[in-house]
């Protein structure tokens, strides 16, 4: 009898952990997106949000390792299920609609792939300070790390905000399909409910992309900006 290690190394195992660490992923951007939002509240309000993320110390490091983890879990059982199903690309499909999900799979690798680039990058920028440094390393009038001001000042640059805004896109259409998938790997997905669990993905992606987006659009149509005294080369 094949135990829990043999399951989820099946097919269907590798489906469950690919749907599980995409939820997980998922609430983290919904948190994530909720905590920058708060932009639009104000410089106070953001650094204040910051300074109580940074106050958390060891604890916050841990959980960014666990979402690490995570996030290339998701990837590699992802890679590895790409691989098994191009291995059996060689069969004809016998249904049309499998033919849909394997071009819907491969927008799934190549929008993973440029978001996993992306991330990288926005690590870069706002985590390490190695790209863009000349917006990091200031703090506010409070002494705590000036974000909103790192942040503004970065989106004023018109291709580093449409960079951001591009990354966004790409995750919508990423969630539009992957959210929808979550259901149908679960067995939740009915005929009676197929338009609902379809409508389900593109929804999510949407608003995820929209609430993302309209920080960097917020920057670029003046509606958000750097606070008095402050300003950069």
């Amino acid at each position: 009898m094949n135990g829990t290690p043999a399951r989820l190394a099946s097919s269907i195992g590798r489906k469950l952990i690919v749907a599980l660490t995409g939820l997980l992923l998922l609430l983290f951007l919904v948190a994530h997106v909720a905590g920058n939002l708060q932009i639009f509240a104000g410089p106070e309000r953001l650094n204040h949000y910051s300074e109580t993320l940074a106050d958390l110390g060891p604890v916050l490091w841990v959980a960014r390792a666990g979402l690490i983890a995570v996030a290339l879990l998701h990837v590699v059982v992802t890679l590895q299920l790409a691989a098994t199903n191009r291995a059996a690309g060689a069969r004809p499909y016998a249904v049309a609609g499998r033919v849909q999900a394997k071009v819907s799979t491969r927008s799934m690798l190549l929008t993973g792939v440029m978001l996993l680039l992306f991330v990288g990058y926005h690590l870069a920028h706002y985590t390490w300070g190695l790209a863009h440094p000349e917006y990091s390393g200031r703090l506010d009038a409070a002494g705590r790390h000036d974000v909103y001001s790192m942040v503004v000042g970065s989106f004023q640059v018109p291709w580093i905000a449409l960079t951001y805004m591009a990354a966004m896109v790409l995750l919508g259409l990423h969630l539009s399909h992957g959210a929808s998938s979550f259901f149908q790997t679960l067995g939740w997905r009915h005929p009676r409910r197929e338009r609902l669990v379809g409508a389900i993905g593109p929804v999510i992606g949407t608003l995820l992309a929209a609430a993302y987006i309209s920080i960097p659009a917020a920057v670029q149509l003046g509606l958000v900006g750097l606070p008095a005294g402050v300003s950069f080369p």
